[in-house]
Order: C-alpha cells, then structure tokens, then sequence
C-alpha cells in the first residue's frame, strides 16, 4: 500500500521520502555497474595488448621443403661450356696480301700440306727477282775473281822465274870472275861488281818468291769475300722464296679447317690482308676437351686431377680436371676437363655442355637441400615447418660447405627438422607463415 502511494505521489509530483533500504539498493546497483564497466575495459585492454596480427597463408604447392639428414654429402661444382679441340692452330700471314683465291671452304678435312688460300703481292715477287739477279751477278763476278787470280798467279810465277834466272846468270858471272881474280887475270873491281850484283839478285829472287806466297793468301781472302757476298745473297733469295710460297697459305696440320678470317669478318676474294693477319683456324677433331665456366664462389675448391662428369646431351662421360683458369672473368672461372672415356659420334666442337666436379666427399655429417640464397659459411634465418605441417616459424641457421644442390648444417636445425628451401624473401617482414 505504501509503495503504490509513493508512486501515485511521484506520478502527481509530489515530493515523497525514500527510505534508506531503496537508497542502499540504488547505490549498489551503480556500483556494480561502474565494476562491470571496468572489468570489462581491463579484459578488453589485455585483449588488445596480446593480440597478434594474422600469420600469412602460403600455398604448400607453391614452395619448395626438404628434410635434414645425416651421412654422406658430396660436395660438388656445376657449370656450362662447350666442347673445344684440344690441338687448335691459327694459321697468319707472313706478308701483306690480296686474297686472290679460296681453294678450301670450312668444314673440310684438311692435311698439313692443304693449300688454303692463295694470296698475291707484286713486291714480294719483285723482291724474288730482284735478289735471284744480284745472285747470279755475285756468281759471275766470282768466277771473273777465278780467272784474274788464276792470271796474277802466272805473272807472279813468270816474275819468280826470271828472277830466278837472273840470279843465276849473275852468281855465274860471279864465279868466273872469281876464279880469274884467283889466277891474276881479273881485276879486284870486277870481282866485286859481280859479286855485288849477285847478291842483290839473289835478294830480287827472294822477294819475288815471297810475293808469290803471298799471293796464295790474297786470293784466298779475295775468294772468301766474294763466297760470303754469294751465301748472304742466296739466304736472301731463300727468304724471299719462302715469303713468296707462304702467299699460298697452307693448314699446317692434320684435322679440319673450322673458320677462315673471324667471325665479324669473313675472308672474302680480293680482300687486303697485313702481315700478321689470321687467315684460318684449323683444330684437330679427334681429341676435344670441355671448357667449363665455373662460378668464383665454386671454383676455389678445384683442384688439378679431380674427377668430372660432363653431360653432352646425348651421354654422361667422365673425366678429370687439366687446367684451372687463374683469372676470374665476369665472375666466373674456365676449367678445362679432359675426357676418360670416348665422345659420341656425334660431338662436335662449341657444342654445349654440361659440367659437374667432385670436390670432395664429407662423411657423417648433417645436412640438407641448398636454400635458393644458402651460401657457405654464414648464419641465414631459415623457415622451419612446425604444428605438424600446418605453419612455419624462422630459426636462425649456421650454414657450412656448400655443393651444388646440397648444403652443410653445423647449427639452429636438428636431424629430421624440414625447412623450407624456396625464395621467401616477400616473407622478411614476418617470422611465422601458415601453411595451407
């Protein structure tokens, strides 16, 4: 009764008093409320503070996994070449020339003595006949010494022997004189006119036999001189004769003629060729090598002898390492392979190939399938597969040696751990990935 009265004086605006058990009840209920609202701002606020953006959704399909392992990985260096002779002979020219005649195309089998090109130079020629006339004037002057030697050696002889002659005359006169002066027949002045004038034609004889000796010698050193003038002559004119023959440009070995001129200029008749030019290449078909471009961060490890595959799209022949480039071109290093077994038929040079090296075999050791930015020797984050295959979280990794395809683990993975191997570099912004 007095509740409804309280309402019905509210109603009429009247002014009722409240008892103390309705304030108590109201002020409780505002309470609860104002507690109800701050639980709620609480829960909500550590909501907010824990909550995570949504992981991604990568397709299982779209990337590449593989398992950790453990045992034997063999490490190995790839590349891509070609196949190349290994007895290969540019033929140049020795002189200056015209091409006057193409005897051999490419792709011919070609002997030593194969007459490729023939070239044309009037001055060479000129120069042929200009020495073999100097030469055949060298030779007659020489027999024109022969003859004047031959006469000075007559007169030479004919002076000894009147010389001799007069000698002989006067050392008789001598003699009779002598033998008169002994008998008291003679004057002592006769006597010595004749032995004066014996003596000084006894000196006469003597000079005149030393001019004779010394003949002997003078015509030989004049001989000598003119038989020097004739070899120097007769090398020049061999020289010539040789630069003359080499205007017909031979292959200089056994194989098969593979290019005239070079690739931006082919030989073509008439073209002028400088002394020096290469004319033709010429390679030996029956022993070829495969020269490998290896990339630098491989290459390193190569060594001499080691052992090699090499793919020639029609067969896997094995072979080992002969030569290793020293310099590095465009980032990469040629390695020369020789082959252990023979080519198929139908290999031919600047084929391309396909090249694997051995470098060497790690036993017992972990490892895995090469991440496609995996390098050796360096600490990587890597996705690991987690949840039963359902995400993927980054772990850091310690990478070692590298092969071709496979990789060294030392740390951050264990035996069996699967990680993905793909380029998730659109990923760096997040640590974990689901896997759909």
């Amino acid at each position: 009764m007095s509740v409804i009265s309280e309402r019905t004086n509210h109603q009429l605006g009247m002014d009722v008093p409240v008892s103390p058990e309705i304030r108590l009840r109201r002020k409780r209920r505002r309470w609860l409320s104002v507690g109800a609202a701050i639980v709620g701002f609480a829960l909500a606020l550590l909501e907010w503070s824990w909550l995570r953006p949504a992981a991604p959704v990568v397709e299982k399909s779209s990337i590449w996994m593989d398992t950790v392992k453990r045992g034997t990985m063999l490490r190995q260096a790839r590349g891509n070449g070609t196949l190349v002779p290994e007895d290969i002979r540019w033929i140049p020219t020795i002189n200056a020339g015209r091409v006057e005649q193409i005897l051999i195309l490419p792709g011919t089998r070609v002997t030593a003595d194969s007459i490729l090109v023939v070239l044309s130079n009037p001055e060479v020629d000129q120069a042929v006949f200009d020495v073999e006339w100097q030469l055949k004037g060298a030779e007659a002057e020489l027999a024109k010494l022969h003859v004047q030697l031959n006469t000075d050696k007559l007169t030479e002889m004919k002076a000894v022997a009147s010389a001799e002659a007069d000698y002989s005359g006067a050392k008789l006169e001598f003699e009779v004189e002598n033998e008169l002066a002994k008998a008291g027949l003679a004057a002592a002045v006769t006597l010595k006119k004749a032995r004066t004038k014996a003596e000084e034609l006894a000196r006469l004889m003597e000079i005149e036999r030393e001019r004779l000796s010394a003949f002997a010698d003078s015509s030989k050193a004049s001989l000598q001189v003119q038989d020097a003038k004739i070899a120097q002559l007769r090398a020049q004119l061999d020289l010539k004769r040789r630069q003359q023959t080499a205007l017909k440009i031979r292959a200089g070995m056994d194989g098969v003629l593979q290019r005239l001129g070079d690739p931006a200029n082919p030989l073509q008749l008439g073209q002028q060729l400088a002394a020096g030019a290469a004319v033709a290449r010429v390679a030996n078909m029956t022993k070829l090598k495969a020269a490998i471009r290896i990339a630098e961060s491989q290459a390193r490890d190569i060594q001499l002898d080691q052992p090699a595959e090499i793919d020639t799209r029609n067969g896997v022949i094995t072979g080992h390492v002969v030569r290793v480039d020293p310099a590095v071109e465009n980032g990469t290093v040629a390695v020369d392979v020789a082959f252990d077994a023979p080519l198929p038929r139908s290999a031919r040079p600047d084929q391309s190939v396909d090249g694997t090296i051995q470098l060497e075999r790690l036993d017992n050791v972990m490892y895995v399938g090469r991440p496609v930015q995996g390098q050796s020797d360096v600490q990587i984050g890597l996705f690991k597969v987690v949840d039963k295959g359902r995400a993927a979280v980054r772990v850091p990794v310690k990478l070692g040696r590298s092969s071709v395809s496979t990789i060294e683990i030392i740390g951050g993975l264990q035996l069996g751990d699967q990680i993905i191997l793909s380029d998730m570099s659109q990923w760096d912004a997040h640590d974990r990935l689901r896997l759909n």
